[in-house]
């Protein structure tokens, strides 16, 4: 399968400047679920900006 990394940077939320799994979807949900996370294109802005990916912090975010 081939990356569409320009076409998913139209969509990458990501904040986190020295990130190189920008646009790279696919490495950046096996990095955060390894470290029990999810990627920040999962919360609203203002929670993304917080650099807090947790699960708690997710259903935070939306009232779950």
């Amino acid at each position: 399968m081939e990356c569409k990394k320009q076409e998913n940077m139209e969509f990458c939320t990501c904040t986190y400047s020295s990130c190189g799994k920008q646009g790279l979807c696919c490495e950046c949900l096996q990095y955060h679920l390894k470290s029990k996370q999810l990627p920040g294109c999962c919360f609203p802005p203002e929670v993304e900006r917080t650099y807090d990916r947790s699960f708690e912090a997710f259903a935070k975010a939306w009232k779950l």
